[in-house]
């Protein structure tokens, strides 16, 4: 007699992704943070991350900012054309 010998399938878990939106950041920097990120701030995690990211990755970009010179944070002015 043959045995048949089942495996179980193991998926890969994929990290569900959150959009990177004002609501979602105010949120992470409340449990993350002593006091709000500043709009400058939110810029830059929004321009780093896309439109959606990871909760992990939110989490760690929101902690990084802080510690980043704020010349590195603020986006360029653009020339004005004449």
């Amino acid at each position: 007699m043959t045995r048949v010998i089942h495996v179980a399938k193991v998926k890969a878990k994929t990290k569900a992704k959150v959009a990177v939106t004002e609501s979602n950041m105010r949120k992470a920097a409340a449990r993350l943070l002593p006091n709000a990120l500043v709009s400058t701030e939110m810029s830059f995690v929004q321009r780093e991350l896309g439109a959606s990211a990871t909760q992990e990755e939110l989490d760690a970009k929101i902690i990084a900012v802080r510690a980043l010179p704020w010349a590195s944070i603020v986006e360029p002015e653009r020339e004005a054309a004449s």
